[in-house]
């Protein structure tokens, strides 16, 4: 069992289903993390700058740049 960093709610996240370097949210407070290792699983709080990063990269990447 998991739990936030930021609020203790429980994230329920399977160590099976998910790898390094995926990002995470919180779905009680809306925090997001960055898995940092699996066994055990350890996060690692994403700062909203590199979340946008990667929004704009996939939007690029989709073709759509409005």
């Amino acid at each position: 069992m998991v739990n936030c960093p930021e609020c203790e709610t429980d994230l329920d996240i399977d160590e099976e289903e998910v790898d390094e370097g995926e990002i995470v949210s919180c779905p009680e407070c809306g925090s997001d993390f960055e898995i940092i290792t699996i066994n055990p699983i350890e996060l690692k709080e994403v700062e909203d700058e590199a979340i946008e990063e990667d929004d704009d990269e996939e939007e690029a990447e989709d073709g759509d740049y409005s």
